[in-house]
Formats: structure tokens, C-alpha cells, sequence
């Protein structure tokens, strides 16, 4: 097993981290930009290479309507041999910023290379409510193609709750959509009832998605839920939320905040690498969201006896990553 030896943060002011390494050997990097105008692609051969590579911007906001404000939380997946970018998008009027009243939308790109060619946008995607919708990320799984996301149910108190649903196509979701989980805990209901983030690990025969809960303060953290592999994944019951958070804010390290994660894995394959943004301080002035400094940081995951993942505490910026 080879040396994971990376400084964080790998790339500063970039929140919501989604890392992907393709079948080309490259790691291909977005996240939402202080800005909240655009949707910026980075790739590398290495993941410490991302901190250094060329930034191109492959989409920007409309000036009004659909998609002109608050551009959050973009993920690159590859389908079907093309390249899909999800990202979450709100409206812009008079009297109102937009702020939460995102849906989520597609872009799609048949180039080899998602940095060349243009990436065509492909519409909303609708789901059961025309309500807040953010977060989507999509996983196939025993050859059925799943989106899991979040959204503001408006008959239940809160702000988001996550959802699962099969697609008929990567910007079209087929039958029912199921909710997966709700903010029960404390944990999960500090300053915002949320769920939100999901990131999804197959692994030992299980299906596991983590999330993040609260406020995008220092309470934000990160939650797991577990399905096994030959399970409905559409039943709720398939899903089990583990009670106490598994990653959280550590005053040791300095590091508050952790969460919005995706998940990828070392240049030899052999260690999964968890990709997260965090701050390096706890007092914000203002509203967190407009607060730039949620760095992206990775570190690598190990393994508890029962095959679950163990997440450890964020490292301290500037020391060397270990596994």
C-alpha cells in the first residue's frame, strides 16, 4: 500500500468537493466557487496535481430566470459514455436573491475530454414537488441507475430530507421517489433541519451514503447511512442511519465544519480517499454561506473490523495526509 502524502487544504475557497477518477487515468475536480456564478472543471494525473491545475469554465449562470443565481454544489459523473455535471441552481426577481430557491439541473457533454468540447444543458429535473431541491449525485447499482438528493418536502418541518429515486435517463427520474432519511438527531438540527450532500461508497457488500446535517457553521458535519448490497435500495427500511455523527469539527485540529464530501481513490488504487471542505476557524461573521473560506481537503479512509468505514478527525492543515 503506497503513501498517501498530501497537504491540505489541496485547493482553498473551493466548498462542496467532487473528485472523480476517470478510466483515462486523470482526476477530474469541481466545486461550488465563492462566486456562486459559474461551474469551473480542473484535472489531473495526480490529486495533489488539482491544486495547481488550469481551472476552465465550462458553464455560467443566465443573467435572469432558471439557473441566474447561486450556482452550488456541482459533481462530474460519467454515463453511457458522456460526461453529466449536476448542479443545483435558483431564480433571481425583484424582491428576492434567489437564496433557497434552488432546483436541480443537468448539463451533458459528449467530448472525451469534458474540458473540450460544450457541455449542452439538458433541463430541471423534476421530481414530485416543485419545491427546494439541491445535491443530486447518481450511482448505478446491479444495472439500474439511481439519483439520491435532497429536498424540501413541504408537508414535513424542516429544510431538507434526502431522496432516492431509479432514472430512466441521467436527467429524467422514472417511478416513485422514497425518502431515506429525515433530520432526527440533534446532530442533524442545529440552526437548519437538514440533510443534504449525499456521496455515495460501495463497499463489503454494502451500500453506504454519508451526508451533511445542520448549519454550514461549525456544527455542520457528517452522517452514514448503510444499505446492504442485495436489498431494495428503493425501501426505506433497506436504510439504516447511524445515530452519532462520523465526522465532525475538531477544535484539536482546527478544523471546523467538515462535510459536503465525495469520495475517491489513491493514483494506485488501493486506499479510498474522502474529499471534504472545512474551515480553519470557528467564528464567521455575516451568513456562513457567503463566508469564501470552505477549503477543499482530502485524507484517506480505513476500515473498521465490521467493513464499515472509519473517518477518523480532519487533519491539521499544513502536516503531511498519512495513512
Amino acid at each position: 500500500m503506497s503513501e498517501f502524502t498530501i497537504k491540505n487544504p489541496l485547493i482553498e475557497q473551493r466548498a462542496d468537493p467532487w473528485i472523480y477518477k476517470h478510466t483515462d487515468g486523470y482526476y477530474y475536480f469541481t466545486a461550488s466557487v465563492p462566486e456562486y456564478d459559474r461551474i469551473e472543471l480542473r484535472r489531473s494525473k495526480t490529486i495533489e496535481g488539482l491544486t495547481n491545475a488550469d481551472a476552465k469554465v465550462v458553464w455560467v449562470k443566465h443573467e435572469s430566470g432558471l439557473m441566474s443565481a447561486n450556482i452550488w454544489a456541482p459533481e462530474i459523473h460519467y454515463i453511457d459514455e458522456k460526461w453529466y455535471i449536476y448542479y443545483a441552481a435558483a431564480r433571481t426577481s425583484e424582491t428576492n436573491d434567489g437564496l433557497f430557491d434552488h432546483r436541480m439541473f443537468v448539463l451533458e457533454n459528449s467530448s472525451a475530454n469534458p474540458l473540450e468540447g460544450e457541455f449542452v444543458e439538458k433541463g430541471q429535473i423534476k421530481t414530485k414537488w416543485e419545491s427546494f431541491a439541491l445535491d443530486a449525485t447518481s450511482f448505478e447499482h446491479k444495472g439500474v441507475r439511481y439519483l439520491v438528493w435532497a429536498q424540501k418536502d413541504p408537508e414535513i418541518f424542516g429544510n431538507s430530507n434526502m431522496y432516492i429515486s431509479e432514472m430512466e435517463n441521467p436527467w429524467t427520474l422514472k417511478g416513485e421517489q422514497v425518502c431515506i432519511t429525515t433530520p432526527e438527531y440533534d446532530w442533524e438540527k442545529i440552526g437548519f433541519l437538514v440533510n443534504e450532500g449525499a456521496a455515495v461508497l460501495k463497499r463489503n457488500g454494502r451500500i453506504f451514503i454519508t451526508f451533511s446535517a445542520s448549519a454550514t457553521d461549525f456544527n455542520y458535519c457528517m452522517g452514514i447511512l448503510t444499505a446492504d448490497e442485495n436489498s431494495d435500495l428503493l425501501n426505506p427500511a433497506s436504510w439504516h442511519k447511524t445515530p452519532e455523527p462520523v465526522f465532525v469539527t475538531s477544535e484539536e485540529t482546527g478544523q471546523y465544519g467538515p462535510g459536503h464530501n465525495s469520495f475517491t481513490v489513491s493514483e494506485d488504487g488501493t486506499q479510498d480517499i474522502l474529499v471534504y471542505h472545512a474551515r480553519n476557524y470557528k467564528e464567521i461573521e455575516g451568513d456562513p454561506l457567503y463566508d469564501p473560506n470552505r477549503h477543499t481537503r482530502v485524507q484517506p479512509i480505513s476500515w473498521n473490523e465490521d467493513g464499515t468505514p472509519h473517518f477518523g478527525v480532519p487533519v491539521p492543515d499544513a502536516k503531511k495526509v498519512n495513512n
